[in-house]
């Protein structure tokens, strides 16, 4: 191989490598709460994610069993000039067509990776009142732009969870029909 060949070769390798997105996978980091404390150890806050939702089990309380759905968030925090807004976009899949779901997540401060929050917030656009629904077309798919802004300080960190419940007659969510479900995620506010 001559030398321009490989001065080739190492540059495209560069110019590859340096093209990639960071990953947003969610990955475990320290017990330390603030942003510093998290650098200190090497670790990385989690200030965006990829969640996914999965149909629950028996042993949540208001699961709907036997489902076959599916769902995403895109989490998403907007950079430093607009700190306090969380963008989700949501996506489900394989559930009653043309029905009204709606978005609710818990958090916790006890960062141990087990989401112990059980104060359902019902999502929307900005407050969470009025809450905005996910409505699925007749395939039992629907998606949504939702958007929270958080009242924390940079640098806080919690334990996350998220669910889909189904709508009530009243249009509102009913907490006895959870059809998805996420696992723990932990997040910092940017």
């Amino acid at each position: 191989m001559s030398y321009r060949t490989a001065v080739v070769v190492v540059s495209l390798a560069i110019v590859a490598t340096a093209c990639q997105e960071p990953s947003t996978a969610p990955h475990v980091v320290s017990a330390n709460t603030s942003i510093a404390a998290d650098r200190s150890t090497g670790d990385t806050p989690n200030y965006n994610l990829e969640v996914l939702l999965r149909p629950c089990s028996d042993d949540v309380a208001g699961c709907v069993t036997g489902g076959d759905g599916f769902g995403h968030v895109k989490f998403r925090q907007a950079g430093n000039d607009d700190v306090q807004r969380i963008d989700l976009g949501v996506w489900v899949r394989d559930l009653a067509p043309n029905t009204e779901y709606f978005l609710q997540r818990a958090v916790d401060t006890n960062l141990n990776g087990s989401c112990t929050g059980t104060s359902w917030l019902t999502l929307g656009l900005g407050t969470a009142l009025p809450p905005q629904s996910i409505t699925t077309d007749d395939r039992g798919t629907g998606s949504e732009d939702l958007f929270r802004i958080v009242p924390n300080t940079a640098g806080s960190t919690f334990d996350i969870h998220f669910r889909i419940v189904q709508a009530a007659p009243d249009h509102t969510p009913d907490p006895t029909k959870v059809v998805l479900i996420s696992d723990c995620y932990q997040y910092s506010v940017r």
